[in-house]
């Protein structure tokens, strides 16, 4: 007995379990990072690509798939997959994104100077911890937090405090794209180096890696 391919009852069969999955797999995601890593989560807007415009509504978004959506809950950190899917049931589609400024802040730098910046840290032994590379051309190194407050004085203590560099840091009230989130209609976010047991709860002081990179910075200016 035949069957006819793309049936309607078929069809809708199909894009229901495409759905249900890509659901799954969304929870499962969100279920790591807050689960394994102890991070919070936020349900983010989306951006479509090529106009950009951001699944939020608002037609002047100043940010556009790049913010928490409107009243969306934060998922705590340690939240279980059973919990992630009650909230995140209600968002389908949402670009994952992480608090800056509770368990870690970020020093952000081009992704040329982080990749370089990367290697040799590695080499020289020092602790990392996770950092990611978005599609417009920047590295975040995850970092205690604390460090966006104190950049000016350890970037001062260290000599960089005259010098051009393509470094600044984040803290409270930023939000980090994590991947595989689409990060403002660019393209997904990825890591450079991802999360490991040893050092996602408790990321490296800033100023065990900022010398480093002010330097890879300051060369990557000249």
């Amino acid at each position: 007995m035949g069957f006819t391919i793309g049936g309607s009852r078929g069809t809708k069969e199909f894009r229901s379990g495409v759905r249900r999955r890509g659901r799954t797999s969304e929870c499962t995601t969100v279920a790591e990072y807050t689960g394994l890593w102890g991070w919070d989560a936020v349900p983010g807007a989306r951006a479509a690509a090529p106009s950009r415009d951001c699944s939020c509504g608002h037609t002047n978004c100043g940010a556009p798939g790049a913010h928490p959506l409107d009243f969306a809950p934060t998922v705590p950190g340690g939240a279980t997959l059973d919990e992630v899917t009650e909230v995140w049931g209600d968002y389908p589609g949402a670009a994952i994104l992480l608090p800056v400024g509770r368990s870690f802040d970020v020093i952000e730098v081009s992704e040329e100077a982080g990749r370089r910046a990367l290697v040799r840290l590695e080499r020289m032994g020092l602790p990392l911890g996770p950092v990611t590379a978005t599609p417009d051309g920047r590295a975040q190194f995850f970092v205690a937090p604390g460090a966006a407050a104190e950049l000016p004085q350890l970037l001062y203590r260290m000599g960089w405090d005259d010098a051009d560099l393509d470094l600044r840091a984040l803290g409270p009230g930023a939000f980090l794209t994590a991947p595989p989130s689409d990060h403002a209609g660019l393209g997904p976010a990825a890591w450079l180096r991802g999360p490991a047991l040893d050092c996602a709860g408790g990321p490296p002081q800033a100023r065990l890696l900022l010398g480093t990179l002010a330097y890879i910075c300051h060369r990557f200016r000249r």
